[in-house]
């Protein structure tokens, strides 16, 4: 677990870093876009904002389905865990069936984290597929 701690560290302090660098360019660039729109618009008139400026406009669509999305990734890695738990435990039994001298510490390890981490991916992913599946007959349901 050691190797990924160090590049993680770095990785997480250079981001934050970049962030706050970002923070305040995006800050001058505002203050700059609202100088410029107090001098070219007297009146302040929303069709004129929306045609200049719609391309900076976030356009949202009709349904969110952020909730649909979280629980869909929350229930594939509860499941997923699950199941890397049930391997981890057949795992276990199988060493003890045949000896635990034949498996060093490490390899028990190494059984142990492939298990949960392949299977909390594989459900992860696949309850994302589902939300996916679910958004688009719903968008297709909305657009008939």
């Amino acid at each position: 677990m050691n190797f990924i701690t160090e590049p993680l560290v770095v990785g997480i302090i250079c981001y934050f870093a970049y962030m706050t660098f970002e923070l305040f360019a995006r800050r001058k660039e505002r203050m700059s876009l609202i100088e410029k729109m107090g001098q070219n618009l007297a009146p302040l008139d929303s069709s004129v904002l929306k045609s200049q400026f719609s391309s900076l406009l976030p356009s949202f669509p009709k349904k969110s389905f952020t909730g649909l999305r979280m629980g869909c990734l929350l229930v594939g890695l509860g499941l997923g865990l699950f199941v890397g738990l049930m391997t981890c435990l057949l795992i276990n039994s199988e060493i003890q069936i045949h000896g635990a001298d034949q498996y060093h510490n490490w390899e028990k390890d190494a059984f142990y984290s492939v298990a949960y981490g392949g299977s909390l991916l594989f459900f992860g992913g696949l309850g994302l597929i589902i939300s996916y599946i679910i958004e688009s007959k719903s968008v297709k349901k909305d657009e008939k």
